[in-house]
């Protein structure tokens, strides 16, 4: 799945081509939006929230799109070869020079700006990692509120309402450097560590936002050799809302469930 990064890229890479023009013609997949209500409206933003793309028009429509586990912007020129079948795009918008197309997102929707501050799911969101300034005092508050956050830390850093923009790559990478088990309680987590796996995850988005690469030691590597040690990887799927594969390293990262036994 895409992360904040990805994110600050697809936006940065779409906003000199479409923001202060006039969208010619839009076309959605249906069922989904009334792209149609685009046309002849002049865009006049593209931004990320976290894992969302935010594409903003004069007229006071808001396209929202959420790429999931498959789905991404593509930029062409027009009469351009498209890279993925015409059948696959959610979303075609073009302007004057330029064709952008959302291909195989799971959320691809609009609705009026002025609604943002109520969306069901923007609302939600915990402070952006990749936005300055950025709030940590507000961040690690989310992050302890136990009465809505999940239990483990590995759960509760992939939680868009603590934080915003991190994915499981990422989490896994965090959580390594830092030497924390995704499975310790974030009651357990004391408070500098807790800073600490903030800080590493911006550092990690914001690399990956610059250059578009991000390191990932762990991510992926289970029974291989630990980087830095030389334990064999593990992984597990664990998680209640949203299951993810975690990946550790049982010398660097001990498994705080075997600590409790």
């Amino acid at each position: 799945m895409p992360e904040g990064d990805t994110l600050f890229r697809t936006a940065a890479g779409l906003r000199p081509y479409l923001v202060g023009r006039t969208v010619d013609a839009a076309r959605a997949r249906q069922p989904g939006p009334q792209a149609d209500r685009l046309v002849g409206a002049t865009v006049t933003g593209v931004e990320a929230h976290g894992k969302n793309l935010l594409i903003r028009f004069d007229n006071g429509l808001e396209v929202r799109t959420h790429l999931g586990m498959h789905g991404s912007w593509h930029r062409y020129r027009p009469g351009e070869r498209w890279r993925r079948p015409p059948a696959r795009a959610r979303l075609v918008i073009e302007v004057s020079g330029a064709i952008a197309v959302c291909f195989d997102a799971p959320t691809v929707e609009l609705f009026e700006q002025r609604t943002e501050a109520l969306h069901p799911n923007l609302r939600k969101l915990g402070p952006d990692l990749l936005v300055e300034p950025f709030d940590i005092d507000e961040a690690l508050r989310r992050l302890r509120d136990t009465a809505q956050r999940p239990p483990t830390i590995g759960e509760a850093l992939l939680d868009q309402r603590a934080l915003a923009g991190i994915g499981n790559e990422v989490r896994n990478q965090a959580l390594w450097e830092a030497r924390v088990s995704p499975f310790r309680r974030v009651d357990e987590v004391d408070d500098e560590t807790l800073r600490e796996l903030v800080d590493r995850s911006r550092s990690i988005l914001r690399e990956g936002a610059r250059t578009g690469w991000r390191p990932s030691d762990i991510y992926g590597t289970a029974g291989r050799p630990c980087p830095r040690c030389g334990t064999r990887i593990r992984s597990e799927t664990y998680g209640g809302e949203l299951p993810r594969i975690a990946y550790w390293c049982p010398t660097c990262q001990p498994d705080a469930r075997k600590e409790a036994r």
